[in-house]
């Protein structure tokens, strides 16, 4: 019941005169009225409905409330309640932008030792009314981003924590919040199509091939791609679920789904994968390139190779020539590391010994190889610290000889040249396939010097690592050399150059296979048709876009009457085009500087080069590896986690693709931080 005081403890009442502030009785002394503090006068009026009796109305949905009846007035807790607990309908649609705070009513039953405070009003904080669908989309946002199971929103902790937050906030249930993050790949995905119908150039893919405890395959299809400013891109397009991972058709049917979902079918340039593939998964996947694409080299350009795994293969073989020795060691940095006063000690008898190593300790993961070299390498260069370090700490008895730190520093250097090109793709954004022709030839080169080793353990470790490299090697090459040529740096002498040194006498007749055939890519992209000039019109379309000139000479210059025109200059100007490319190859050689952007050089020289500019782009565009960054030195084949792989096909695909694309963030919708209060 709605406590009555007396007329003493009346507020100043809204709509009357700051000046009356007292009231006088018959007999009594004037009595002063306290200047309101209340917040809920800012939402209520006072009215007069007849003699001695006034009602408090809303602002927003005009209900009335008991105020005062001759000298007894009622307290404001009603009203408040009217506000804070979400009962005004018109409050809860948004109406009024009031600068406001409430009181959190509080519930025993959704926990805490204690009612919450009061929170007062602060001028510099606007009123943002409630919104459960916006507070539906950051929650959806939230899983996506960091990978939280959907039955999170079912959990009691997230249910009491949510109530507690919020008490207007509906629970959601699995089915709601999947649908949610549906929504919000959806959103994401039409804000990425629409990004890529500008994209001038072709599309590079690379496939992933995932396991699952269900045996299901899903392979991770990622498009890389140069955009209109000559800045190269990645995106997962798609992620699709292979009931057969090993059958023939399993990579194709993958590649012909996402082509056709994101219209790609006349723009695919390059395939890279390493999932083991018969001679007949090949022929599915040639026509691909081949049919639907007739410009690319007859499908040399079908990468069956990913860098990265090759890396990692030939570092498995390492560790595993290495095991027992590896294992010695890591039981002493265990030794070390499992225990504060080991540590110390260990520190202790470091800096007796002044061991000038700056590297520390630490344990590695067994199922990242490059936390295992990088182990071995820290051991090895503190080995000193381990051969004294019994003296002081008796219960040490795992120091390793110095027979078997021998051998873990021959570990290190084959594992080092590895981790040195691998690191290269977690850390660059520009084009990595000039990059790793070099860093594919450094190896081939030094592990052929290995392998003449008198040491028959490093003759026999580098001879098996060589036969991955050349695998690699014989798949790739034309690749990695036509996009050295595409760098004005390089060009052909750098093939010339590294072809030499792996092939001996045999080496014109490959030079000259690389240089016929990056000739007979240009002559394809001579053939292209050409609605202007090469180049010319996707910049000059642009920008006479909304114009509507219908003069003679706009006319004449459109692609619709001069088709004929487009064909008699192909017929006849074909060697004028090619020469494009010869007179790119004939001209000097750029300096090399350490930060160069090819792409960017490639862009201020477009004009020069209309058409040679365009095969520069798709082929820089090349990706080496098919791994993602955080699987670069992955050593385990990718396998979905269990609950994912309990989801549906295409939620395991809605989430996947959505938090790639958050990560670079959404033009649809905003990202800002909102201030929700109540």
């Amino acid at each position: 019941m709605t406590e009555m005081t007396e007329i003493t403890d009346m507020e100043t009442i809204p709509g009357e005169s700051n000046n009356q502030l007292a009231l006088t009785t018959p007999g009594t002394q004037p009595i002063k009225r306290r200047k309101k503090k209340s917040m809920v006068w800012e939402y209520f009026t006072i009215e007069n409905v007849s003699a001695g009796c006034r009602r408090a109305y809303c602002k927003r949905c005009k209900q009335s409330f008991a105020y005062s009846t001759g000298s007894k007035v009622a307290g404001t807790s009603h009203l408040k309640r009217h506000i804070a607990k979400g009962t005004c309908r018109a409050l809860l649609r948004g109406q009024g932008q009031d600068n406001n705070q409430f009181i959190t009513p509080y519930n025993p039953k959704m926990g805490g030792s204690e009612p919450p405070k009061r929170r007062y009003r602060s001028p510099s904080s606007p009123f943002i009314p409630f919104d459960q669908d916006r507070c539906r989309h950051e929650i959806a946002r939230m899983i996506i981003m960091h990978e939280y199971p959907l039955h999170i929103v079912e959990h009691p902790g997230f249910i009491a924590f949510v109530q507690n937050l919020q008490p207007q906030f509906d629970k959601m249930s699995f089915n709601t919040v999947q649908g949610d993050c549906v929504a919000t790949y959806l959103r994401e995905k039409q804000s990425l199509m629409n990004f890529i119908e500008g994209i001038p150039g072709r599309f590079c893919l690379t496939l992933d091939m995932w396991s699952s405890n269900q045996t299901l395959g899903y392979v991770f299809i990622t498009g890389h791609f140069v955009d209109s400013d000559w800045k190269l891109h990645r995106r997962v397009f798609n992620v699709v679920m292979e009931p057969y991972p090993d059958s023939h058709s399993a990579l194709s049917h993958a590649i012909a789904a996402c082509l056709s979902d994101w219209s790609l079918e006349a723009k695919l340039f390059s395939l890279t994968f390493n999932h083991p593939l018969s001679e007949a998964g090949l022929e599915n996947l040639r026509p691909l390139l081949c049919v639907k694409n007739p410009l690319i080299l007859n499908g040399q350009l079908l990468i069956r190779n990913c860098i990265a795994r090759t890396m990692s293969s030939m570092a498995k073989d390492v560790l595993g020539a290495g095991q027992e020795i590896i294992k010695k060691i890591r039981d002493s940095v265990k030794y070390v590391k499992m225990s504060e006063s080991h540590d110390d000690k260990f520190i202790q008898v470091k800096n007796q010994l002044q061991v000038p190593s700056e590297k520390s300790l630490f344990l590695d993961n067994q199922t990242l190889w490059n936390t295992t070299y990088q182990m071995l390498a820290a051991a090895s260069e503190l080995k000193e610290v381990f051969d004294c370090l019994d003296t002081y700490d008796p219960d040490y008895k795992l120091a390793p000889s110095m027979e078997d730190w021998k051998l873990a520093e021959t570990l290190c250097s084959f594992l080092k040249p590895l981790f040195d090109a691998a690191s290269i793709l977690t850390t660059t954004t520009l084009p990595t396939v000039i990059t790793f022709f070099y860093e594919v030839w450094k190896i081939h080169v030094d592990l052929g010097r290995s392998i003449t080793s008198e040491d028959p353990f490093i003759s026999n470790l580098a001879k098996s690592m060589q036969e991955k490299i050349d695998k690699y090697w014989k798949d790739c090459s034309l690749v990695l050399a036509m996009a050295v040529v595409m760098d004005p740096r390089f060009k052909m002498k750098l093939v010339e150059f590294s072809f030499t040194k792996i092939y001996g006498e045999d080496a014109p007749i490959h030079i000259k296979t690389v240089d016929d055939g990056i000739h007979e890519l240009f002559l394809e992209y001579v053939a292209l048709p050409l609605p202007l000039t090469p180049t010319y019109a996707e910049e000059v379309n642009g920008a006479n876009n909304g114009k509507t000139n219908e003069s003679h000479q706009g006319n004449l210059l459109s692609d619709h009457g001069l088709a004929d025109f487009d064909v008699y200059i192909m017929e006849t100007n074909s060697q004028q085009m090619k020469s494009e490319l010869d007179q790119y190859l004939e001209e000097s050689l750029l300096p090399r500087v350490q930060e160069f952007d090819v792409l960017g050089w490639w862009k201020l020289n477009k004009m020069k080069y209309p058409t040679l500019s365009k095969m520069a782009r798709d082929i820089l565009s090349i990706p080496v590896s098919a791994a993602a960054t955080e699987s670069i030195f992955d050593i385990t084949d990718k396998q979905l986690d269990e609950y994912r792989s309990s989801l549906r096909p295409e939620t395991v695909e809605a989430l996947i693709c959505a938090k790639d694309w958050l990560h670079y963030g959404s033009s649809d919708v905003s990202n800002a931080l909102v201030k929700m209060e109540f």
